[in-house]
């Protein structure tokens, strides 16, 4: 069934990237058609936000609705030896003077439900339960809009000047053109679970995200979300985690053993399915770490994890889908003014979100190597650290070319 659409874009996917390019074209007086394949709310993984989301929260229009959410407010993250030791934590305002320096652990079927609607609220005309199954592309091969299968079983066509994949992780484009290229560096695994009455740190470290060392390279993360429920997960290479069994829970229940400080702040909670979702209690995800080899083709533009996505050590997910949702949207709203949504349009926009992954993928390949210590490289290079603060707070538009300079070569002196 044909539908001629009266949109300038379509959007797939109703995540934090395909929300915040599709409110933001509307900002900008775009006609926007959002694909969400879901009914929100709906269960997703990366609910640790960092500083620097609040810029994009605060031009999404988000910022108050944040302050009076009941989500877990996160002012530090702290780092824990397998012994138990625990490190200073690291206060974001003590470098950072700004309302952005206290931000948010969220319950992302709650987050993402709130971005949606605030999309909807800025004119964005959203479908929910609708599945795009394919790409309609012209006989030139340019891309002219998309099929997609509604609530009611019915496929349809809908045509737009431009479409903006933010389909994901299993994105549409990735998986149609072949463009995923995994990052061999971070092929890693993550399982993970959810406690009710887990013991929480007092004060002001109560939301703090804990990141909790496990041996050959791998480690816990430690989300207090609300209504006492913790996000707790173990990340390492598969030969290490698969060793022996494959079973999730036998392989979880093996590494909190591992971590004292983790099995500590377990023992009094209760393990349970993640929020909103009957089946559980362990989740499981895999070499999630990749590029894809284009950012756009005539007609169509990448956005979001459809476009590559990182290593979650430095919770950098949900910023790295902000960012480039932003970078993508101001892109589209350009090549829409000038009539031309042609690739090249785009390649400035690649340049950016790969810039700013960049910095990010570099610190992440610091962390995993066994040769490389962040307090050992602090201790060497003092005058670094902001230049390390900067990057793991989300600054990720600076120059950072001294610091990896020095990465590399405190890297290789310790290899030698």
């Amino acid at each position: 069934m044909q539908h001629e659409g009266r949109h300038e874009a379509i959007v797939i996917g109703g995540g934090p990237a395909g929300s915040t390019v599709a409110t933001l074209l509307a900002k900008h007086c775009h006609r926007v058609l959002l694909f969400e394949k879901a009914k929100f709310p709906r269960f997703s993984i990366g609910e640790s936000l960092i500083p620097y989301c609040y810029f994009t929260l605060e031009r999404l229009g988000m910022v108050e609705k944040m302050r009076q959410s009941h989500f877990t407010k996160k002012y530090s993250v702290q780092f824990v030896s397998t012994n138990g030791s625990v490190s200073q934590p690291f206060y974001f305002e003590d470098h950072f003077d700004h309302p952005a320096s206290s931000t948010w652990q969220v319950l992302r079927s709650e987050f993402d439900q709130m971005l949606l609607d605030n999309a909807r609220d800025n004119g964005v005309d959203v479908l929910e339960e609708t599945r795009v199954q394919d790409f309609l592309r012209d006989e030139d091969g340019r891309f002219v809009g998309v099929q997609a299968l509604g609530p009611d079983g019915e496929s349809r066509d809908y045509h737009a000047p431009i479409t903006i994949d933010a389909s994901g992780r299993n994105g549409l484009g990735l998986s149609r053109n072949r463009w995923r290229m995994p990052d061999d560096k971070l092929k890693k695994i993550a399982i993970w679970t959810y406690y009710k009455g887990a013991k929480r740190d007092e004060g002001r470290d109560e939301g703090a995200t804990t990141v909790g060392f496990l041996p050959e390279g791998g480690w816990f993360w430690y989300i207090p979300l609300a209504n006492d429920v913790v996000s707790v997960g173990a990340v390492a290479e598969a030969d290490y985690l698969f060793r022996e069994t494959r079973d999730p829970e036998t392989i979880f229940d093996r590494e909190v053993e591992k971590n004292a400080w983790i099995k500590e702040h377990l023992a009094p909670g209760t393990r349970i399915n993640a929020p909103g979702v009957d089946e559980g209690p362990f989740y499981i995800t895999s070499e999630w770490s990749y590029v894809s080899k284009r950012s756009a083709h005539e007609g169509l533009v990448l956005a979001g994890d459809a476009n590559g996505f990182l290593d979650p050590i430095f919770s950098s997910g949900v910023l790295l889908a902000f960012k480039g949702g932003e970078l993508c949207a101001d892109a589209v709203h350009e090549a829409l003014v000038a009539g031309d949504v042609s690739a090249s349009r785009f390649d400035e926009y690649r340049k950016q979100v790969a810039d700013a992954t960049g910095a990010m993928r570099r610190l992440v390949y610091a962390f995993y190597d066994e040769s490389f210590s962040m307090r050992g490289f602090l201790e060497r290079y003092p005058h670094l650290q902001s230049d390390v603060t900067d990057c793991l707070i989300g600054n990720l538009t600076r120059d950072y070319d001294e610091l990896f300079a020095a990465v590399d070569r405190y890297a290789a002196r310790c290899a030698s």
